[in-house]
Formats: C-alpha cells, structure tokens, sequence
C-alpha cells in the first residue's frame, strides 16, 4: 500500500466512525470483565485490550449502519456509559450462568470434605476446594464445546438491533435490565444446586445411614469410616454427573440470553 492510497483510505475515516468505535468498544469491554472465557487469567491483559479492539473494529460498520452518530462531547460521554451498562448486562446474564457451575463445585466440596483443602483456581484466580477447581475447568471446556463463545458474540449482535448503538435507554428499558440482574443473579444458587443435586442427594443419604448406624453401635468410630465413603460416594456421583452439565448449561445460556433480550 503507497501513501497516496493510505491518505486516501484515511480520508475515508470519519469522527462519526471514530465514535462509533468507542461505543461499540464500550458495550463490548464488560464481556472482558465477567463473561467466561474472555475474562479468562489464562489471557494476559495485554491479549484481552487486543482482543477487544479487534472485534470491536469488526462489529463497528454493523453496529453503525444506518446510525446517526452525535458529535458533542457530553451526548458521547452519555452513549459510552449507556453502551457499557448494555454489555455488562450482557455479561452478567453469561457470567450468572458459570457461577452457577462453580457454585455447584463449591457445595460439592462442602458436602464431600474436599473444603478442608484449598487451590488456587487457574482460570478465574480464585481459591476454592479440590471440586471447586474441577467444575471451572470443566464449565469453561463444555461452555467451549457447546458454542458459549459463539452464543455470547451473537448476543452482542442481536443488542445492537434492540438497543441501537447512538440510542439512549429508556426508562422501560433500564428497569428491565435492572429487574433481569436480579433475576440473574438469583439463579446462580438454583442453578448450582440443580448442578450439583445428585451429589447431594447421596451425601444426605449416606450422612442419615451413618446416623443410624452410630445408634445401633455407638462403640463404632462413625467419623473415621464415613469420611471417606462420603468422599468416595461424592467422587462416583460427580463423574457420573458431569456429562449431564452439558445439556444444563446449553439450555440455561439460551434461557439468559432471551432473558436478556427481553428485558431490554
């Protein structure tokens, strides 16, 4: 490429598309912050900003077709917060849906004693138990294998058609993705139990039969026995579970992302 085709193509960039950047750069940072996958430590920051940037260069020409872009300082200002609050929104309808499956790794390690022992986790850097770790590795490789990335840039899509890019929110739709984080984030613990139901439900089981078994022989050490037949019933039930998480997690981000769209 010459100069003389450089200026031109440089000519061809306007403020308005300079903008319109910026505001689609805005609404697509949030997924950096929580969605999983792109909020991943596994990604250095400096990979993260270059990740961003990049899609936000390609999504800008759809998401501002058709747009009249403002030029005042304090009009763009406002679109870049209202851009930002539309794709945390986003992200935290994602994000919801993964918490849930850590939480289920969480009440796993409560229930089965791994909770005495900690890791760090090495997708998110958080410290938790033994199953804690387990269930993150896997929501992340099955929220892969089921196109989670994939569902989360079509949901980035589909915001610009409901929520267009220079359009300020209305009071319907602020309260309806206020009222929708709620909800959101009062699924995260349903969602981890019904995850994490079958563990518990043998726990419970195993726990009741250790009761009764210390009243018919109280002489019995009931604790050095049934800690390690909770760990080992806790260990079956988790691996027979896991490949069930699949067709949850599938149906529960298909069910946040209408959610989503609905409430704004």
């Amino acid at each position: 490429m010459n100069l003389t085709t450089l200026a031109h193509a440089l000519d061809l960039i306007s403020a308005g598309h300079v903008t319109a950047f910026f505001l689609v750069l805005a609404r697509i940072t949030p997924l950096f912050l929580l969605a999983p996958v792109f909020s991943s430590k596994l990604l250095i920051p400096q990979a993260r900003g270059v990740l961003a940037v990049a899609l936000a260069l390609g999504l800008t020409t759809v998401a501002a077709h058709g747009e009249t872009i403002p030029t005042g300082t304090v009009t763009i200002v406002g679109l870049i917060l209202v851009n930002f609050i539309v794709g945390l929104a986003l992200a935290l309808a994602i994000g919801c849906v993964f918490a849930a499956i850590t939480g289920a790794g969480v009440l796993a390690d409560s229930l089965s004693g791994f909770s005495f022992g900690s890791q760090i986790d090495p997708i998110f850097g958080n410290q938790g138990g033994t199953l804690t770790t387990v269930y993150s590795m896997i929501g992340m490789a099955l929220f892969l294998a089921v196109g989670g990335d994939a569902w989360t840039l079509r949901g980035i899509d589909a915001t610009f058609r409901v929520a267009p890019l220079a359009a300020p929110l209305s009071d319907g739709q602020l309260r309806g993705l206020i009222g929708g984080a709620e909800a959101m984030v009062g699924v995260v613990f349903l969602g981890a139990v019904e995850v994490i139901a079958p563990v518990m439900f043998a726990v419970v089981i195993a726990d009741i039969a250790f009761g009764l078994v210390s009243r018919v022989a109280p002489q019995l050490n009931v604790y050095a026995v049934g800690f390690p037949v909770k760990i080992g019933v806790s260990l079956l039930l988790v691996g027979v579970s896991l490949p069930l998480i699949a067709g949850w997690m599938s149906g529960a981000l298909q069910n946040a992302m209408t959610t989503f769209l609905q409430t704004i």
